[in-house]
């Protein structure tokens, strides 16, 4: 193999894996708030690519205020998914009707999104103009955008009373309603952010996935499986994982090619749970009673 050929696939694979590195963080952070899986996740990281051509293409305005209309939009469809398909199910005793509530609403974003924009992959803007070849921006902009997400996340719940709280929220619940913690608030708090994460997902990988409404169901699969590998709640898993699968995909995709790469990536990842169902970073929970 060309040290060009492996050069692509190298960087390639980092850009795709902390694209899904950032949706499997958004994973974490709803279910961390609320224990509940929530399908859109995906489809946050679709809107990110989408709004973010709409914004700067479309309506022609500059990257500063097209960047933070995107992140605005996707965290308040995190605020809507929590009001209309998590609320209600927490107060369900059958709180598995999850599936069925996040799903809806994933497929309702989708099908408006599809009408609205278009079926077909439209052009995302060039943001900075920088780098050529290996070293063009739309391959170093996710990984930037994942490294700093990661610190920015681990100095709030390290360094501030709202990340503690997420923390104490996220450990138990019910214990941090007993303490007097605003568990609901924080559940929305946690649900804007997660949609703020999804936007930076799809906007940092614009240049490289386009404005494309398939990404959507592509990134709500590829960005879970990084949180199976890497352990639910997990999100230095989640990016190892989401680093790693990203490098195996770009380099399945040039061995075998085509759909037999997507059946690597399935094979590579049910070999992995059956080894370790809890992730290869997770840890088995345990509740005080």
């Amino acid at each position: 193999m060309a040290f060009g050929t492996l050069g692509s696939i190298l960087v390639t694979g980092l850009a795709m894996g902390a694209v899904y590195a950032l949706i499997g963080i958004t994973y974490n952070l709803m279910f961390a708030a609320s224990r509940v899986m929530s399908f859109t996740a995906g489809q946050l990281g679709m809107l990110g690519g989408v709004l973010g051509s709409l914004f700067a293409l479309r309506l022609g305005l500059p990257l500063v205020p097209s960047f933070l209309l995107t992140l605005a939009g996707c965290a308040a469809v995190g605020v809507i998914t929590e009001f209309i398909a998590v609320r209600p199910v927490l107060k369900n005793l059958d709180q598995h009707l999850y599936v069925l509530s996040t799903l809806a609403v994933a497929l309702m974003i989708q099908q408006v999104t599809a009408i609205e924009w278009s079926t077909e992959p439209q052009a995302f803007p060039r943001l900075f103009g920088l780098g050529a070849g290996i070293y063009d921006e739309r391959f170093w902009l996710p990984v930037l955008a994942c490294a700093l997400v990661v610190a920015f996340l681990e100095w709030m719940q390290r360094r501030t009373l709202i990340g503690r709280a997420f923390l104490a929220v996220a450990e138990d619940n019910f214990a941090a309603r007993a303490l007097g913690l605003p568990e609901r608030n924080l559940r929305i708090a946690s649900f804007a952010l997660a949609g703020v994460i999804g936007a930076l997902a799809g906007f940092a990988g614009g240049e490289l996935m386009l404005a494309f409404v398939a990404n959507g169901a592509q990134l709500n699969f590829y960005g879970f499986v990084p949180v199976a590998l890497g352990g639910l709640g997990q999100n230095r898993g989640a990016v190892i994982g989401g680093l790693a699968l990203g490098i195996f995909q770009q380099a399945a995709n040039f061995l075998v090619g085509g759909i037999f790469a997507s059946v690597a990536v399935f094979v590579v990842f049910i070999v992995v749970l059956l080894a370790a169902p809890q992730g290869l970073f997770g840890t088995s929970r345990m509740r005080r009673v």
